[in-house]
């Protein structure tokens, strides 16, 4: 219909000519953007065949064609670089806000526990953001964490024992048929200490043995801490191992009884023996005296071993499990030790 209507101008039009097909223009379209196109017919305005030509039909081509460009700029390509990178981290930073801040606790309670530093810290408990609650995760990491700082002990547990005895110091000389003997009995204080190992190796700790269960009774709610309950062995705590690691004090000790034979301090006997025993003979013997008690007198012994759990338990409970939980927003409603034989 279009070219029919055309035909017909043109026949009413005798003095129309034809457009140079090289000829171009630059049109508008509908969208917006600038396109070129081609003149297909010209029509005069009816002054004359001389008189100025205006374009009535126009074929557009691919706005990508010849001639000058225009591309339209999206409102995203106004942001720079910089902006666009720090949105970007503003976002993850916000999707992942509970991982983040979780791991600058972590990091600030470790760092002021390392310089002996104590402060309750807020809690943020772990957790995906896809996840409702963080209650598997968290049980999952409070006892790696605790067990970490329970396997940096680098120090033994001494349970220390002061206990009394008395020794006898007896010399005996005998001069031909006469018997000459001299016997002084002491009273002395004796100091031993029994030993837990603290940090019995890598091995010992490993999941199949049982040597250490944590398990988390209730979760943090708000500013109420969760509960923890921790159940750990240990070797059974090490009497003294020589007469070396038992000490008597000489202050304490003292003379309580003398004996003699009957021909004592006959002239005689009394020439031959000298009841005046040197100080580092009686300690020799005190401290023999004291060792073969603080290993072998059950007297002596079961305090020792006593102390020597008692003051485990406070060293691993109140310097290292107590203070890590307390960073994670727990506390410790159950901490107990069970020991057995070291192994091999």
């Amino acid at each position: 219909m279009f070219r029919f209507l055309s035909w017909l101008r043109r026949r009413s039009n005798p003095g129309a000519q034809a457009t140079p097909p090289d000829q171009q223009v630059t049109v508008q379209l509908a969208d917006g953007q600038l396109a070129h196109g081609r003149v297909v017919e010209r029509g005069s305005d009816g002054e004359g065949a001389g008189g100025p030509y205006h374009p009535t039909i126009v074929m557009v081509g691919d706005p990508a064609g010849p001639g000058p460009q225009y591309r339209r700029r999206r409102w995203h390509q106004f942001i720079p670089r910089w902006a666009k990178v720090a949105i970007v981290i503003a976002i993850v930073l916000l999707f992942f806000r509970r991982i983040a801040a979780w791991a600058v606790l972590a990091a600030l309670s470790a760092t002021l526990h390392l310089f002996g530093v104590t402060a309750q810290l807020p809690h943020v408990s772990f957790g995906w953001p896809w996840s409702s609650t963080g209650t598997t995760t968290t049980n999952t990491l409070v006892g790696p964490i605790v067990l970490q700082k329970i396997e940096g002990i680098d120090k033994p547990a001494l349970g220390t024992e002061n206990f009394n005895f008395v020794f006898t110091r007896k010399v005996t000389k005998n001069l031909g048929f006469l018997p000459c003997w001299y016997s002084a009995t002491f009273y002395a204080v004796g100091r031993a200490s029994a030993t837990v190992d603290l940090n019995p190796g890598p091995s010992w700790w490993k999941p199949s043995t049982g040597h250490y269960q944590l398990r988390v009774l209730s979760q943090p709610a708000g500013s109420i801490p969760g509960k923890l309950a921790i159940t750990m062995a240990l070797p059974l705590p090490q009497l003294p191992q020589s007469v070396h690691d038992v000490s008597v004090d000489n202050t304490l000790s003292s003379p309580v009884s003398t004996n003699h034979s009957w021909t004592y301090p006959g002239l005689a006997c009394g020439a031959l023996i000298q009841p005046q025993f040197s100080p580092s003979v009686l300690y020799a013997q005190a401290q023999t005296e004291a060792y073969t008690q603080a290993t072998t007198l059950p007297s002596v012994t079961k305090p020792l071993v006593a102390a020597a759990e008692k003051e485990a338990t406070t060293i691993i409970r109140d310097n290292f499990v107590t203070p890590t939980v307390g960073a994670l927003h727990y506390t410790v409603s159950a901490f107990s030790i069970r020991w057995v034989p070291p192994a091999g």
